[in-house]
């Protein structure tokens, strides 16, 4: 099926949050937990129930709703969707009326340095304007640990990022390539540091570390050999 060789939505953040960690995930299949992704999993377990409506005056509210993007090759699911009534936006099925659509991500920390959550939820809104055939300028992100929802502007150079991202994402899986280690402070926030041994990559290349294991081995080897045959004939 072409869908198989669809990425994952929630993977760009793991691209700009480190390209290496995103391939130990995406690439080579590899995961640890660690207390932030457990927190992370707990908040969205409270946001993602799947299939349910809820309705609030002129505001339908859809939590846990897949979304995909044919043009981008990804796929996911939005933490809520909410569906403000408006006579110029669009029909939603089961619905009366028309809706302009506004995607909601929730996030366990706060605000990032980096845009990381910005083109996560940039991502969504261009999975929803493709499905819905319509345009979304605005999302919003609830960040847990100070308990405030923020109002995200999604301009057309934001998307425009989100598009060459991608596309780099696509590259790296087609060709199964997981990148060199480059250290910094945020490999102390890494839940793969023991996959990754960010500080022993940096200084040695993969084929140096296993030649300096093997070359321990037959070490170890040579001085047990020795010392076996200095019980033998003692």
């Amino acid at each position: 099926m072409e869908e198989d060789n669809y990425l994952m939505l929630s993977g760009l953040q793991h691209f700009q949050f480190c390209k290496r960690q995103w391939a130990f995930i995406h690439v080579e299949q590899q995961w640890e937990e660690n207390v932030r992704t457990i927190e992370g999993q707990h908040l969205h377990r409270k946001a993602n129930k799947p299939f349910i409506r809820e309705k609030r005056g002129n505001k339908l509210i859809v939590r846990a709703m897949p979304v995909k993007s044919n043009e981008l090759k990804i796929t996911g699911v939005c933490d809520v969707v909410e569906f403000i009534k408006d006579e110029n936006g669009v029909e939603i099925n089961g619905a009366e009326g028309k809706y302009n659509a506004y995607p909601v991500e929730y996030k366990r920390g706060k605000p990032k340095v980096n845009d990381a959550d910005i083109l996560q939820l940039t991502a969504q809104a261009m999975c929803l304007e493709e499905m819905l055939l319509c345009d979304i300028d605005i999302g919003y992100i609830f960040y847990n640990e100070i308990k405030h929802r923020t109002e995200v502007p999604l301009p057309l150079d934001t998307k425009n990022k989100v598009k060459a991202i991608v596309a780099e994402m696509h590259d790296y899986y087609k060709r199964r390539h997981t990148p060199k280690v480059k250290t910094g402070a945020f490999c102390k926030n890494c839940s793969l540091q023991n996959i990754c041994l960010p500080k022993l990559m940096n200084k040695w290349s993969v084929k140096s570390y296993i030649e300096g294991k093997i070359h321990e081995c037959k070490n170890f080897l040579i001085r047990y050999s020795l010392l076996s045959q200095m019980f033998i004939y003692r």
